[in-house]
């Protein structure tokens, strides 16, 4: 690669840039997945108190907005975009390190009831998801702004769709790695033997990691003064209380903004206790229920394919969005049922089937965004459906792990299915609500709408 590093991304550096959504991919098999697993069954903490720990990853979404300004306006060692990255992967490589033994710790307080010990154990644990998403936005942020930065208007649907299928690879691999590296610990429940080798396990994967992400982002952006021409231009000035008066400033703005905190909420709500319910209804150890992610990631993946080399030229963004929430409905529909049957084989076609829903979804709802995206602010726009996305997340563990202790207070039948059922008859309501919510969306109306309200606001800024 030149030192001249130009707009426009081959194949091949599309998907060495992809390593690094495929890295953020494997941690959150780790963190949704496995950690929800051991802190739930092996560690018995409350669901709230699990799903309310992981939402503090998401809850600090908003400074993705400040992150991108930061890295607009700051250039270290004469770059806007890896330094950042860089900075942020090593950090939140050494959270997730950590993560494990503040975990057990927790545990051992809430074993022996200590106060205040338990309280302080409790702020730590959601400190330092907070702290992980903070570190994870440092990084991402300026990691899509790379993607941009590199990327003409006409390169970057294709650049998207690879990342984003980068990112699926990553936790189908993650799911297949915790499979394959934790085998040993099917039916161990020593709080002792589960931490140390859950910490040489995070230990391998945070360095992995770091090396991978160093791997994708060598070379990728020029100095300061090389910078290309694609990145001049880009609307930069419009600070945080302009960005708030231009996307509350249209009704389509809004409408879109519901529709992905809904959709977002459809595909994740049963996150935190997904492997759970693999565990305690259908009798799963650690390693299969960590599979279940496999089967989701296989499916998400080639549902994105599809519906980016067939469906969507076919039908359309609008109408692959709307089957994509009507499979993902139907895919929770028989995630509900399959309880009733107990059969580990149809809970795994079920994942496929749900994966597949999510890839069609996804793609088009991708693709909506891109269109449901000024220009001018693409900063801001991207900022918003990115913290619409984030915040769904950590709506969705905190209700999820909320749902799932209102259950087992609730007289909803012998054994621990009726928990379960109440987390996923909500989520399918999610889903068809999103699917309500999405006949509203209108891009045509959107794009006049939010010109005129681009131009009022740069307008007031001017004057």
């Amino acid at each position: 690669m030149s030192a001249l590093v130009r707009p426009g991304l081959t194949l091949p550096a599309t998907l060495r840039l992809g390593l690094f959504q495929g890295c953020l991919g494997c941690l959150a098999v780790i963190f949704s997945g496995l950690l929800n697993r051991i802190m739930l069954s092996e560690l018995a903490f409350p669901g709230l108190l699990v799903g309310g720990a992981l939402a503090f990853e998401q809850f600090v979404a908003p400074s993705r907005v400040l992150f991108g300004q930061i890295s607009d306006a700051h250039p270290l060692g004469s770059r806007h975009r890896v330094p950042y990255v860089l900075m942020g992967t090593a950090l939140f490589c050494g959270l997730a390190v950590s993560s494990v033994p503040l975990i057990f710790r927790v545990g051992r307080l809430l074993e022996t009831g200590a106060q205040p010990g338990i309280t302080f154990g409790i702020a730590a644990l959601c400190g330092l998801f907070a702290l992980y998403g903070l570190a994870v936005s440092l990084a991402t942020t300026p990691y899509l702004a790379l993607v941009i930065d590199r990327t003409s208007e006409r390169e970057r649907p294709r650049a998207v769709g690879v990342i984003w299928c980068m990112l699926t690879v990553g936790i189908v691999i993650g799911a297949i790695a915790i499979g394959l590296s934790l085998r040993s610990l099917d039916g161990v429940d020593d709080p002792v033997l589960l931490e140390s080798t859950l910490f040489r396990f995070m230990a391998i994967v945070a360095v992995v990691v770091m090396l991978l992400t160093v791997l994708a982002t060598w070379g990728m952006e020029s100095c300061v003064e090389e910078r290309p021409a694609a990145t001049a231009g880009r609307d930069d000035g419009i600070g945080l209380g302009q960005s708030w008066a231009l996307i509350t400033s249209s009704r389509q703005v809004l409408i879109f903004f519901g529709f992905l905190i809904l959709f977002t909420l459809a595909l994740f709500l049963q996150d935190p206790v997904l492997e759970s319910y693999g565990a305690q209804v259908f009798a799963m150890p650690i390693a299969a229920t960590a599979q279940l992610n496999a089967f989701w990631g296989v499916g998400t993946l080639a549902g994105l394919l599809i519906a980016g080399l067939w469906v969507v030229p076919r039908l359309g963004k609008m109408a692959t969005a709307r089957l994509g929430c009507q499979l993902i409905a139907l895919s929770l529909l028989l995630l509900l049922l399959s309880g009733l049957t107990a059969r580990v084989p149809f809970l795994q076609a079920v994942m496929v089937l749900f994966g597949l829903a999510a890839g069609i979804g996804t793609n088009s709802a991708l693709c909506l965004m891109l269109d449901l995206t000024l220009p001018q602010a693409a900063g801001t726009f991207v900022g918003v459906w990115g913290m619409a996305q984030a915040l769904s997340r950590a709506i969705g563990k905190l209700l999820g792990g909320g749902l799932y202790d209102i259950g087992r207070s609730l007289p909803l039948g012998d054994g621990p299915y009726g928990p379960f059922a109440l987390v996923l008859a909500v989520e399918l309501l999610v889903a068809l609500a999103a699917l309500l919510l999405l006949s509203r969306v209108n891009v045509r109306q959107f794009r006049e709408d939010t010109s005129r309200s681009l131009s009022r606001v740069l307008a007031m800024e001017l004057g």
